[in-house]
């Protein structure tokens, strides 16, 4: 096995004749420039070496299939949405906040469409106002808030909004986006309009397909993962390889994550 994809022709066939009749099967490791993916083949083009790659662009019938499955999961998470809501709202009114249940943010899809995402709502009303009163308050919160723009002991989040966190539900009303067609079971994450306007030309790629619930990025530690460009490599792996095996193996790591609590999605 000569794994050494750099070598120069010259000193390749060197080592062929070195180890002619000596062994029964010599191996190499090509040097590759285009991408190779899971579609990657290679083949014999008139006795010259050919490496085909289809990325997945003619799957004109696994994407039927993948919409198909985004249906029907779609139908399946709106059906535990229905006690789920009714969950929140009781929760709600009893500790007096009678606030909407749900909240959209307008993100960005496929190809760059804009469309409104649907959560529920986790913290009181206000947030905005009261975090700018506690920052103000204890410089402790604003130092922890600047850096991870996030605090571990958010008090603004409500009781309710305390569980759907813990048990990753709070991203449930998504499913309405997935019957809508804005989004897909597996993707990449949908971005906010102001991270869009910050983005480089190989960022760009993230927009190519259509945003996910869940996807390579949150079934591989998101919580461990805070580099940007790693993000990005991941879902460029995603949208390079996808097929849907791709896609049921995300889903099942998906489940063991939420079960396991590793990580969030």
């Amino acid at each position: 096995l000569i794994a050494i994809p750099e070598l120069k022709q010259k000193n390749l066939n060197s080592l062929f004749e070195l180890f002619k009749n000596k062994v029964n099967v010599i191996k190499y490791l090509p040097q590759v420039n285009g991408l190779v993916t899971f579609d990657t083949k290679v083949e014999d083009f008139d006795g010259i070496l050919m490496i085909s790659n289809s990325r997945g662009v003619n799957q004109v019938g696994s994407y039927v299939l993948k919409r198909l499955m985004d249906i029907c999961a779609g139908l399946c998470g709106i059906l535990i949405l229905i006690p789920l809501t009714v969950f929140v709202f009781v929760k709600n009114r009893k500790e007096g906040d009678k606030g909407p249940i749900f909240f959209t943010q307008n993100r960005i899809g496929k190809n760059g469409k804009e469309f409104k995402m649907y959560k529920y709502r986790t913290m009181v009303l206000g947030a905005d106002k009261i975090l700018e009163e506690l920052m103000e308050k204890d410089p402790a919160i604003r130092e922890e808030y600047t850096v991870n723009k996030k605090l571990a002991n958010d008090p603004r989040i409500t009781s309710a909004g305390k569980f759907l966190r813990e048990k990753s539900l709070d991203e449930f009303p998504q499913f309405f986006n997935v019957l809508k067609g804005d989004m897909s079971i597996v993707g990449t994450r949908p971005p906010l309009i102001s991270e869009t306007n910050l983005y480089e030309y190989q960022h760009f790629a993230r927009l190519t397909i259509k945003p996910g619930i869940t996807g390579m990025w949150q079934v591989s530690g998101r919580s461990e993962i805070t580099d940007f460009d790693e993000v990005v490599k991941l879902d460029k792996y995603y949208i390079e390889n996808w097929n849907l095996g791709l896609d049921i193996k995300i889903l099942f790591k998906t489940v063991l994550v939420v079960v396991c609590k590793k990580g969030a999605v």
